[in-house]
């Protein structure tokens, strides 16, 4: 299936709105890694903007979670690297929850 073809304004207007939303993540992450939100939180939101982040991305901007704890935590959990926020399972979250409980 071949791409629309856009007028100049409607590029544009994707554009702008694709930079609106990777700054929204951006953000979302920065408040994650500084304890600021707490996984729960993040989880329990259903709109694009989190559900298209992949969840290696999350579990590394968890505090003191890097590449590599993250890529073990995946294995253990059996979720797959690719999987993204909007395809984790019931099962999946409650155990992602368990791991890691809401600091209050």
């Amino acid at each position: 299936m071949a791409l629309p073809k856009l007028s100049a304004a409607q590029r544009a207007e994707a554009l702008e709105k694709a930079k609106a939303v990777r700054k929204e993540r951006s953000e979302l992450m920065a408040h994650l890694k500084a304890g600021t939100m707490p996984l729960t939180d993040l989880l329990a939101r259903q709109d694009a903007a989190v559900g298209k982040i992949r969840v290696r991305r999350v579990l590394e901007s968890l505090p003191g979670i890097g590449p590599v704890r993250a890529g073990q935590l995946l294995a253990d959990l059996g979720i797959s690297e690719s999987r993204r926020v909007q395809g984790l399972g019931a099962n999946q979250r409650a155990r992602l929850l368990e791991l890691f409980p809401p600091q209050r």
